[in-house]
């Protein structure tokens, strides 16, 4: 059962940036915050990744102006290196970014592709309760045909490291059926420490990949890692599906866009709203320029011509077709 909410809340919030797409969307995020909830009163941390070994190429945010543009909303940009992923997953930069945030202070993570649309007060977080995006499609893990099925491979998991399967279950769906497992998308999640929920997370993904079980060799961990091990994480900090009320975080709060053609394709009308009002003054248009998808979608239009091809009241169902149908009309780009 969702708590009550606390009143005056202070936390961290925290995203990563680097160079290219990520830091024109820490851009607009930060934008989104500052329109849309003014009363927060805690840091916004922009996680930069470091160059080292494990990067092909210098991993920082280059562009002097996006740089800029971050500090005058306010955003602070706090480096981090990578020492166990980098380049090959990229996506474990939410992992190993945990280690730089300031240790004891709660934090909520959003991946860079969010949009804030309402004020944050409103949500009531419980930093003694984890919890994650449910914003999600079953796409891990796929049961084989002569393999074990979603319980087997699941419980494999939790047996890994001692933790009780049977408490994670939602008992209100069917055997065998994806949404009677823990799993949430890597989205946004939150934790009174982030010390501590980042170090339960990098040793679960990293055993999880070196080291997996053997009901999942026929399991693809690439790009899913992230989404496997965050279950187990949150299930072992005591949090759950029910760590906060529906329809706030990814619904009237904030929007997970994913990708600016999938935002026009079936975001609401609220959220493109939020999206061309922050986008708009001109200091920020002149940087947001830069980012070829910005100007596309945003100010040369492009994304309403996207909207049109959707009955908003008729989506379909996986967001791959959204994908296809905005490819064969040649208006996606990334």
């Amino acid at each position: 059962m969702a708590r009550k909410p606390v009143q005056s809340q202070t936390y961290n919030i925290a995203v990563v940036g680097q160079a290219g797409r990520l830091s024109y969307e820490a851009l607009i995020l930060a934008a989104s915050l500052r329109e849309m909830s003014p009363d927060f009163k805690g840091r916004l941390l922009v996680m930069e990744p470091q160059p080292g070994p494990l990067w092909k190429s210098d991993p920082r945010i280059q562009a002097a102006d996006i740089r800029a543009a971050l500090a005058d909303l306010g955003a602070e940009i706090i480096p981090f290196d990578s020492r166990y992923f980098g380049s090959s997953y990229p996506y474990g930069n939410k992992i190993e970014m945990l280690g730089a945030l300031p240790k004891g202070e709660p934090f909520v993570f959003f991946d860079t592709d969010t949009l804030i649309t309402g004020a944050l007060s409103d949500v009531p977080f419980d930093f003694d309760r984890p919890g994650a995006s449910l914003r999600r499609e079953g796409t891990w893990p796929i049961p084989q045909l002569y393999g074990p099925g979603y319980a087997g491979l699941w419980k494999s998991l939790y047996d890994m490291f001692d933790l009780d399967f049977d408490s994670s279950l939602d008992l209100t769906q069917p055997d065998e059926y994806w949404q009677r497992y823990l799993y949430f998308n890597a989205g946004f999640f939150y934790y009174r420490c982030p010390h501590v929920f980042g170090e339960k997370f990098l040793e679960y993904a990293l055993a999880i990949r070196d080291n997996p079980p053997v009901e999942l060799c026929a399991q693809s961990f690439d790009p899913w890692l992230d989404q496997i091990a965050l279950p187990l994480v949150i299930h072992a900090l005591g949090g759950g599906k029910d760590s906060l009320p529906p329809g706030l975080l990814d619904g009237s709060i904030t929007c997970h866009y994913r990708l600016l053609p999938l935002l026009y394709a079936r975001e609401s009308d609220h959220a493109i709203q939020v999206l061309e009002r922050v986008t708009a003054p001109n200091r920020l248009k002149k940087v947001l320029k830069g980012s070829e998808a910005v100007k596309r979608m945003v100010y040369q239009s492009r994304g309403h011509k996207v909207r049109a091809l959707f009955d908003q009241n008729d989506l379909p169902r996986k967001e791959q077709a959204l994908r296809n149908r905005i490819k064969k009309n040649g208006f996606w780009i990334r």
